[in-house]
């Protein structure tokens, strides 16, 4: 019988006392509440702390039970003198019950008070006390103990009664939480003010008396007011409290947060709000990263805007168009891949693929620029020239290499406009990617020109994690270090907005990579930037996706990005990777390595790669008179005053747009009219573009007005003759321009020069 008894007084507590559902918490690096949820049955539950407050724990033993050390779960006196005065006034008048009971019958939801549960109670917390510590005994208690209305747990109180962690609350206000659980309905805003302030001020007084504090603690805590309306809990970030809700709900989650960044942060993002709702736009979100632990440092998810605009949307993960925002990594993969060198000419033409025509934002052309400017410049047509000349599918290797989640189809599904926003991607995937590569280079430098294995891995915002970096190697992630260092060399030179315009004649602004983008229709704004420590990402628009006038990444994003740089601390800018480098001499020109008969040069550092280049080809030895004024060969000039000078000429389209903008440029001096000339002519079309189709417009008057064809020529001095179909429409010699008004639907245009060089062009004509 006895061992039976023994076996059934073992089993006889549950495993799990509490299997109510609790709330979930996000609290910063440093321990301060970020946000909560509440729990799934709509009670503020806060999941169990390890530790009570003291000076909770000092007021609920002296209210509660002030031989909880010494009694084995239950007190017999004070049972006895329970027993004795509920028997004498003939109803229950006074419990006698120790904390240990109290957390048993808390457990043991809607039981009846009856002298036989008070039985199973002192039964079930003598074998509570044999299975816990007393402290966590308390705990649980504390963790569980109702505060009125749908408030339960010490934690959950102090947040809701006094907007503060249960550790930072007064001697009068942890007297007040501590009163509560015997009598939670004393709450009640406006309700029971005189006896719950009688309970409180009594345990005060228990607590002068007793020495637990001195006169003047015990005069200011009783002058203290008592609670009355229950606070909102904090949120501080409501978006990442939803994220972390998905997989960690119930629990309380420290995060990787800094609380100060992040409230620093919020208030600019609500300044930032209130300009641009002005111009309908409503949406926001910032990410901040930490370069070197990969860290979340602040979340927002979106802007404190309203409910019709979405502000439970939390945008960070969402797909979005991204504009111009991947340039830099087509750069950076033409660099890795040994295609190109930072100062290498591009062209920047009128340019026409299939149907699909790019423009510049500002639609003008340069006639060629050179790769680091086009990137800091973030023109469309060199950049989609790039694309093609890299190969989409070489592009979009890299890309997938980058984990970008949201390249859901095949590149030809996206084709060339993949390079200007024609596929989508998300801020998480995009900040994770610049601090990969930020932290690339940062490893190569600290680890004797070693990378990581894992370089680009997921950020983090749970402080229970660490990335794992994975194992040294000598073989690049993504892209080499150089390639990496270069593109941020460029990105560095990106035109600031205008209010940050003179930022280099600062000494206290700070070197940063960045890159702008903004969608077509003017529906995504974006705007990333990194230093060696930190990445910074704002994305701006609407969450619905109606495009707004304005709505440009330089004018709206970056600002918003500079201005949360300026909370960070300051950053170095990154070392070069010299292992990764080699210095030649470059054509200054054309951003080529130097050949033989390029006339100006300058050694630079170049990536190793960049070694396969081929040699500048806009350089060429051309010989002419004695005067340098016309082109002469030996069927015309004695070869003793032949000049051999090196003459930097660009194709005839790039220099025609080239000289309006480059007024040092110099076309080649034509040859003397008694030489024969062997030279290669070359012609272009500059409008319109082949099998292009042009709309005739019409005046005022109604009639329809002609348009212009325009030709570029490597020697325009020659007479150029026009063909429409076959039919004779005139010639033009130096300025090679001609009006024209053909009938609607398809037509050829032919030129010929004087020598018989011929060019054919497809167009379509409509009204």
């Amino acid at each position: 019988m006895l061992f039976v008894l023994l076996i059934v007084y073992y089993f006889c507590l549950p495993k799990k006392l509490f299997k109510d559902p609790t709330a979930t918490i996000i609290t910063s690096q440093s321990n301060e509440l970020l946000g909560a949820l509440i729990a799934d049955d709509g009670q503020w539950r806060f999941p169990a702390n390890n530790t009570v407050p003291e000076k909770f724990k000092t007021c609920i033993l002296q209210f509660e039970d002030e031989y909880f050390y010494q009694h084995p779960g239950f007190n017999p006196v004070s049972i006895f003198k329970a027993l004795k005065d509920n028997l004498s006034s003939g109803s229950v008048k006074r419990g006698g019950s120790t904390l240990t009971q109290q957390v048993i019958r808390l457990s043991r939801k809607g039981q009846s008070r009856t002298y036989f549960e008070k039985l199973k109670e002192l039964i079930l917390a003598t074998r509570l006390e044999f299975r816990l510590s007393k402290d966590d005994i308390l705990n649980l208690y504390a963790s569980h103990a109702p505060f009125g209305g749908n408030v339960v747990g010490i934690d959950a109180a102090s947040w809701r009664y006094f907007n503060r962690n249960a550790s930072n609350l007064s001697w009068a206000e942890s007297a007040t939480l501590a009163v509560l659980p015997n009598a939670p309905s004393l709450i009640y805003p406006g309700k029971n003010q005189e006896r719950l302030l009688e309970k409180r001020n009594r345990l005060l007084k228990k607590l002068f008396k007793n020495g637990t504090i001195d006169e003047l603690t015990y005069e200011l805590s009783i002058a203290e007011n008592l609670p009355q309306k229950p606070y909102p809990l904090p949120q501080i970030a409501p978006h990442l409290l939803q994220k972390v809700a998905k997989k960690n709900r119930g629990e309380r989650i420290k995060t990787t947060i800094s609380i100060e960044l992040q409230e620093q942060t919020n208030a600019l993002v609500k300044q930032h709000y209130d300009l641009l709702k002005q111009n309908e736009i409503h949406n926001l979100s910032v990410l901040v990263l930490d370069v070197k632990t990969r860290e979340v440092l602040t979340y927002i998810g979106n802007s404190p805007t309203d409910k019709t605009h979405q502000n439970s949307v939390d945008i960070i993960d969402k797909p979005r168009s991204t504009g111009s925002i991947l340039k830099p990594f087509l750069y950076a993969a033409m660099l890795d891949a040994g295609d190109l060198l930072p100062n290498t000419l591009v062209a920047d033409v009128p340019t026409q693929f299939g149907s699909y025509q790019p423009e510049n934002y500002n639609q003008t052309y340069d006639g060629a620029v050179k790769a680091n400017e086009a990137l800091s410049r973030s023109l469309n047509v060199p950049m989609v020239r790039m694309l093609k000349e890299f190969g989409l599918d070489r592009f979009y290797h890299y890309l997938k290499a980058l984990q970008l989640k949201d390249l859901k189809y095949n590149a030809n599904h996206y084709g060339l406009s993949l390079i200007l926003g024609g596929a989508e991607s998300n801020l998480w995937d995009l900040c994770k990617s610049y601090a990969s590569m930020a932290s690339t280079l940062n490893h190569f430098n600290s680890n004797s020109s070693q990378y990581f294995t894992n370089e680009f891995s997921q950020p983090i915002y749970n402080s229970n994690e660490t990335v794992d970096f994975g194992k040294l190697t000598s073989e690049k992630g993504v892209f080499d270090a150089a390639s990496i260092f270069l593109t941020f060399e460029s990105m560095k030179q990106v035109n600031r907005p205008e209010s940050d315009e003179s930022w280099n004649y600062y000494d206290s602004s700070q070197e940063i990579a960045w890159k702008t983008g903004t969608s077509f229709g003017f529906r995504d704004a974006w705007a990333i930037g990194t230093t060696k420590d930190y990445v910074v990402g704002v994305w701006v628009g609407n969450a619905d996706g109606e495009g707004r006038p304005g709505l440009v990444g330089v004018q709206t994003a970056a600002p918003i990005m500079f201005d949360v740089f300026d909370l960070l601390p300051k950053s170095e800018w990154f070392a070069k990777p010299y292992d990764e480098m080699l210095e030649v001499s470059i054509c200054k020109k054309s951003g080529y390595r130097a050949s033989p008969v390029c006339d100006v040069t300058e050694l630079k550092y170049i990536q190793t790669s960049g070694k396969k280049t081929e040699p500048c080809p806009f350089h060429k030895l051309v010989h002419v008179n004695a005067s340098g004024h016309y082109q002469v060969n030996s069927s015309c000039e004695d070869i003793s005053n032949i000049t051999n000078t090196s003459w930097f000429v660009l194709p005839p389209l790039q220099a025609y747009y080239f000289k309006n903008k480059n007024p040092f440029y110099k076309p080649l001096p034509p040859f003397r009219i008694d030489c024969t000339e062997s030279s290669r002519i070359s012609m272009e079309f500059i409008y319109p573009n082949q099998q292009s189709t042009i709309y005739l417009p019409k005046g005022f008057d109604g009639k329809t007005n002609e348009f212009i064809l325009k030709v570029a020529h490597s020697k325009p001095e020659l007479e150029i003759h026009w063909y429409i179909d076959s039919n004779y429409i005139g010639s033009t010699k130096d300025i090679h321009d001609l009006a024209v008004l053909p009938e609607p639907g398809k037509h050829i245009i032919t030129i010929v020069d004087e020598l018989g060089n011929e060019l054919k062009h497809h167009i379509t004509v409509s009204e």
